[in-house]
């Protein structure tokens, strides 16, 4: 039987540790309120100064299509955890077509999804922001079928908004 060298042996039994409690996918520091949903959280001065240098300002706003997997479906299911979005407008100097990535969470009687990071098309940067999907009255408001870790949506598409915290 061949033994793995010390340090490859050690990096593995790290990186199964840090996969298996969850820390490589969840945002840090995000504390739960009692309904499961997200506590506030700042938005770092990273994504402050990032978002100042692709001209995105608190209340920017423009339509994105939920999850990048069921573009148009009707309804459509979200399940705690990773989201990939796909801008339909302009948002500052993004362009239709980036992508937003952040986090989904089903446990209120709303879903609620914070972006952390853009990504533009065609291999381009990615760029730390702050931003809320956002759809008015209660239309982000999960069917009564929905499962504990999921919400089911009657629509794909929200407003993603530009956010100076998360609330």
């Amino acid at each position: 039987m061949r033994m793995l060298p010390t340090t490859k042996a050690l990096s593995l039994f790290a990186l199964l540790v840090v996969m298996s409690s969850g820390c490589a996918t969840t945002p840090a520091g995000v504390a739960l309120r009692p309904d499961g949903t997200p506590g506030p959280q700042a938005c770092p001065e990273e994504a402050q100064k990032a978002m100042r240098y692709v001209r995105l300002y608190v209340g920017d706003a423009a339509w994105v299509e939920l999850d990048a997997n069921q573009v148009g479906a009707r309804p459509i299911t979200l399940y705690d955890g990773p989201i990939e979005s796909i801008l339909q407008d302009e948002l500052g100097t993004l362009d239709d077509g980036s992508r937003l990535y952040g986090w989904v969470w089903t446990g209120g009687p709303q879903v609620v999804i914070r972006y952390y990071e853009a990504h533009l098309p065609m291999g381009g940067d990615k760029v730390p922001i702050c931003a809320v999907a956002r759809l008015g009255d209660g239309q982000l408001r999960k069917r009564p079928e929905s499962k504990p870790g999921t919400a089911i949506l009657e629509f794909s598409v929200a407003s993603a908004y530009v956010v100076e915290s998360f609330r």
